[in-house]
């Protein structure tokens, strides 16, 4: 895990001055789209083959606009959801409707962490999402800290059930009650499983993949026959979790652990990481929990150790749900859209096709099908859009909303130039683009491949300035005051009580985020007693 986690960009180096954002450009959204998210929730260059063709475009088809982020970013947020086709509100209050493009950022999630759970010794495997009332009861800080959140069935097949059920909030109790079967004896140990599924939270304040009362997850769980080897585990799990979001994500989240206010009912203790939004507000995108033997206990998991001694198993659970979708959102969109990371983006390129005459509509897309295969050969998600309903200045705004990395415009003149033109999402205007990029196979292979990693990395290096010029280290309660004011987060030691905590979040809407594995070396002061302190802590506001 530390081994790992070292090769992080630091989170302890001086805060840079915050940067200043560039100019802000509107895009056209479907009007419905945005007007049913937004009620709920509170161009560039073209190809030089057709220069009037696209410029005249791009003045056209607004049927509405998405409201600048640093105008409203709850809107703005709803805005692009709606208008790059990734959800839509269900019949149901609170709800959410997974449209197919929202969905396959969730499959890239999915895609990459399935391996990395088989790679760590874990199986795939389902549990049902009914779960006796009983079941939930029986671990004392479970049931509290679940209750307010949960949905009730009193009546199935029109009579009144014996004993209510439990949607599936989170599923420790039902497997606890399966692993006590499936568990004799050392020889059982380790077991290691771990579920994709939907889960039901009754939610009060909802937002669209970040709160909602339906949501997918994976949820992880293990049971092994010693304390280390189950906090070896939880310690394992955050790390996948951290390596992802730097690596696909490009989110620059800081893995700590969670304080013992913030930590997930029934567990001793809970990792998490934490990642700044685009309004530097914290998410928690993934948890990793020690669940020590609190749940063996209450189910009796137990095995017979090597001695012929009964123990109770020791546990963990981990989990990442669709709220980092609403992650991703959030950490790279900009005025015209999304922003995704070349590694999880759907669409990695688009081909958009130019012609202004009949006659030049069959060599163009001869170029356009050679350019394809040549790039779906080199393992590279492409998509052509040849649609002749739109116009080439709409497709532009319309891939830009929807995050592509790489858009590729082939024209006449291109196509007599062995060439074709480039432009880079991640930069706007004219400097995102590229004129005469050849056409030749490898050189084509290779010069989309070195954008892809340059886009990639250009984003988490830009999440990383962001959220580092974000963060004040401060040493006085009145220093932490002033800058969740200011909406930064703050960092500082801390070894106050739960009380203090409490105080914290009832004055500042802030909350310890966590306890950053990585800490400051020397003696420290809480900021907040003036007692000495081991840690530093974040405090943040947050979803």
């Amino acid at each position: 895990m530390a081994s790992s986690l070292l090769r992080l960009p630091s989170l302890l180096a001086p805060a840079p001055a915050l940067l200043c954002r560039g100019g802000r450009r509107l895009y056209a959204a479907p009007s419905a789209a945005v007007a049913r998210l937004s009620a709920a929730a509170t161009s560039t260059g073209a190809s030089a083959a057709a220069p009037a063709q696209a410029e005249g475009a791009r003045g056209g088809d607004r049927e509405g606009q998405v409201t600048p982020r640093s105008a409203d970013f709850n809107a703005w947020y709803t805005d692009v959801i709606a208008a790059a086709e990734l959800a839509d509100y269900g019949p149901v209050r609170g709800t959410m409707v997974i449209r197919p493009y929202g969905y396959a950022i969730w499959e890239a999630i999915q895609d990459y962490l399935n391996v990395k759970f088989k790679e760590t010794g874990h199986s795939n495997m389902y549990f049902p999402q009914f779960i006796p009332y009983s079941f939930i009861e029986k671990e004392a800080s479970h049931v509290e800290g679940f209750s307010p959140e949960l949905a009730l069935v009193t009546i199935g097949g029109g009579k009144e059930l014996e004993e209510k059920l439990v949607v599936r909030p989170t599923s420790e109790t039902i497997v606890n009650h399966m692993f006590t079967k499936w568990i004799q004896s050392y020889r059982d140990l380790p077991l290691m499983i771990n579920q994709w599924a939907n889960v039901t939270r009754w939610e009060m304040r909802t937002k669209p993949f970040i709160r909602t009362l339906e949501f997918l997850w994976q949820e992880g769980h293990t049971a092994h026959a010693t304390l280390e080897e189950a906090e070896e585990e939880a310690m394992q799990m955050i790390d996948v979790y951290t390596k992802f979001s730097y690596e696909e994500a490009a989110i620059p989240v800081i893995p700590g652990r969670k304080s013992k206010v913030e930590t997930f009912a029934g567990a001793n203790r809970t990792y998490t990481i934490e990642a700044m939004m685009g309004d530097r507000k914290a998410l928690q995108a993934g948890t990793s929990h020690n669940l020590g033997q609190n749940f063996s206990r209450a189910f009796e998991t137990q095995f017979m150790d090597e001695n012929g001694q009964l123990e109770h198993v020791w546990q963990t659970s981990w989990a990442i749900s669709t709220r980092f979708v609403g992650g991703i959102i959030m950490t790279h969109g900009d005025d015209a859209g999304l922003m995704l990371p070349p590694r999880i983006a759907p669409i990695q390129v688009v081909i958009v096709p130019i012609w202004k005459k009949g006659d030049e509509k069959g060599v163009v897309m001869e170029a356009v099908a050679s350019v394809q295969n040549t790039l779906k050969e080199a393992g590279i998600r492409v998509k052509v859009d040849d649609s002749e309903l739109r116009t080439p200045g709409w497709k532009f705004n319309h891939y830009e909303m929807k995050g592509v990395p790489i858009r590729i415009e082939i024209g006449p003149r291109d196509v007599k130039n062995r060439s074709v033109v480039i432009s880079r999402r991640d930069v706007p205007g004219k400097q995102g683009k590229e004129f005469g990029v050849s056409m030749e196979p490898s050189i084509m292979v290779d010069h989309i491949k070195g954008r892809l990693e340059e886009i990639q990395a250009s984003l988490l290096q830009k999440a990383i300035t962001f959220r580092d010029s974000n963060i004040v280290d401060v040493s006085s309660y009145g220093e932490l005051k002033e800058a969740i004011a200011e909406g930064k987060w703050a960092r500082g030691p801390w070894s106050a009580s739960d009380a203090d905590e409490l105080k914290v979040k009832e004055e500042t809407s802030a909350t310890i985020r966590c306890f950053p594995f990585e800490q400051p070396e020397g003696t420290k002061k809480c900021f907040m007693t003036g007692n000495p302190a081991d840690e530093v802590a974040i405090f943040a506001k947050s979803y």
